[in-house]
């Protein structure tokens, strides 16, 4: 069977008549045609016509879409998302820019994609982790802030009291504080030494 994948953004205000278009040029059933209108970076696991699309596909169909960049919103996720199609046995096929993986020319492209996907995934590794060392070096701590040690005290004064003295389960006290039982077994162990 032979699919088809169109997506656009709701941001930019598109429609998909000229993707539509392109696929039923080439043979694309109107009906087998799946579309998400999306914006923000989704994954494309997290779209609902790409779900439906997916559920559907099956060893030995095809799917075309008009860009390959329709597929994903990262490279990273274009490569991820056509590897896993191809090892299913599903063909992919891109019209405006020719990447076709069942062919020697697609694979060297989808090759070269994943190179410069790799290069990305670090360029991006590289910045996160140079702006939490510009962020720690300014003093901006990471992370949940210490809890107060006054406040977890009288926290455990409290659900030891309604324990001991009213006869309620550690779970149902610690729940007064809005904690829970792990939580409260967490600080009792560190506090109340």
């Amino acid at each position: 069977m032979i699919y088809g994948y169109t997506r656009t953004s709701t941001k930019d205000k598109q429609d998909d008549d000229l993707q539509r278009r392109a696929l039923n040029d080439v043979g694309v059933d109107g009906n087998h045609i799946y579309s998400d209108q999306i914006s923000g970076s989704k994954t494309t696991s997290s779209r609902s016509g790409w779900s439906s699309l997916d559920d559907r596909l099956e060893d030995g169909d095809e799917l075309i879409v008009w860009r390959i960049d329709r597929i994903g919103r990262s490279m990273i996720d274009v490569i991820t998302t056509v590897t896993a199609l191809t090892e299913r046995g599903i063909a992919v096929r891109s019209l405006t820019d020719g990447i076709n993986p069942s062919t020697r020319e697609g694979r060297l492209m989808l090759n070269l994609m994943a190179t410069f996907a790799e290069y990305e995934r670090e360029l991006i590794q590289e910045r996160v982790q140079a702006g939490v060392n510009v962020a720690r070096a300014r003093g901006v701590q990471f992370g949940r802030p210490p809890a107060d040690p006054v406040a977890v005290a009288r926290k455990l004064r409290i659900i030891n009291r309604l324990v001991d003295e009213e006869g309620l389960s550690v779970a149902e006290a610690a729940q007064t504080q809005r904690w829970s039982k792990a939580t409260y077994y967490r600080y009792k162990g560190k506090v109340l030494k």
